[in-house]
């Protein structure tokens, strides 16, 4: 069963912002763009790199190091859209940021 996380606040996220939050032992990055909420992993399946960090534009982001483009909509690389990283739902309720992360197998 799917589980949501609180990960902050709305106004702990500025609009063209983002944040990286630990949920158990994955690397969540939170962005704020046009006032909507997206999360994918943190790492770049490439190299690793933080994608926290990377530039946001047209509803993508650019890995800071070799400039692969990841979708926030879905987390597929914009150029091969069979490669993809995690992405989650994230849900505003009131004022806090909630990210809805799949549940244990199992569980």
């Amino acid at each position: 069963m799917a589980q949501r996380v609180v990960v902050g606040k709305v106004g702990d996220i500025p609009d063209g912002g983002s944040r990286v939050v630990t949920v158990g032992k994955k690397d969540v990055a939170v962005f704020r763009t046009g006032g909507a909420f997206h999360a994918i992993d943190d790492l770049c399946p490439h190299m690793g790199a933080s994608l926290s960090g990377g530039h946001v534009e047209d509803g993508c982001v650019t890995c800071p190091w070799h400039y692969w483009r990841f979708r926030l909509s879905d987390g597929a690389w914009a150029d091969s859209p069979r490669v993809k990283t995690g992405w989650y739902p994230v849900h505003v309720v009131g004022d806090e940021v909630q990210v809805e992360l799949p549940g244990e197998p199992g569980a």
